[in-house]
C-alpha cells in the first residue's frame, strides 16, 4: 500500500480514537501489520495491552498491576579445598616418591557384530526369524535380476499402491 498523506490521516485519527491495529487495517483494507508498521515509523504513542483491557473489562475495574518474581536464588559454588602445602625436603634423608599406581580402566566390551551372510550376492536378503535368536537367517533362494528379493518375497515388498478411488465406490 501507498501510505499517502489521506491515509497517514486517518490512520492517525482510528489510532488516536482507541481502535485496536486489526480495526483500523479492516477499515483501511490493509493488514495489522501494515498499520504497526506505519504507526511505529511515525512515532505514534504506544497502545495499552490488549490484554489488560480485556482484564479490566471483566472485572468492572483496572487489573492490579503485575508483580515481578524475585529472582531465582543462585546456587552456591562449592568450594574448593585448598591443596596442602608441599612438605619440606630434609636434607639429609633422600626422599624417594613412588609414583601413585595406575589403574586401567578395563576395555569396554567389543561391539557385537553379528553378520548373517547371505549363501552368496545373488541370494535374497529377505530375513526369517527374529534377529538376534539362533533361527534367524536369511531366504537362501536365488534373487530376482536387478531386485535384492526372490520372486516370492518381492511380491510381498513390492506391492503397487490401488487407486483411491477405487475404494470410494
Amino acid at each position: 500500500m501507498e501510505w499517502n498523506s489521506e491515509a497517514i490521516e486517518t490512520l492517525r485519527a482510528l489510532w488516536a480514537e482507541g481502535h485496536s491495529t486489526a480495526e483500523i487495517g479492516r477499515r483501511m483494507g490493509v493488514s495489522k501489520n501494515a498499520v504497526v508498521g506505519k504507526a511505529h515509523r511515525l512515532n505514534l504513542p504506544a497502545r495499552p495491552s490488549p490484554i489488560r483491557r480485556e482484564i479490566e473489562g471483566a472485572t468492572g475495574r483496572p487489573a492490579a498491576p503485575l508483580q515481578r518474581r524475585p529472582p531465582a536464588p543462585r546456587q552456591p559454588q562449592p568450594m574448593r579445598r585448598p591443596e596442602p602445602a608441599p612438605q619440606p625436603v630434609q636434607q639429609h634423608q633422600p626422599q624417594v616418591v613412588a609414583p601413585p599406581p595406575v589403574q586401567l580402566a578395563p576395555p569396554p566390551p567389543p561391539a557385537v557384530v553379528r553378520s548373517f551372510p547371505r549363501v552368496s550376492n545373488r541370494s535374497c536378503c529377505w530375513p526369517l526369524g527374529e534377529p538376534g535368536t539362533a533361527g534367524f537367517r536369511f531366504c537362501d533362494e536365488g534373487a530376482m535380476s536387478g531386485k535384492p528379493y526372490c520372486s516370492q518375497h518381492a511380491s510381498v515388498a513390492y506391492v503397487k499402491a490401488r487407486d483411491r478411488r477405487e475404494d470410494a465406490a
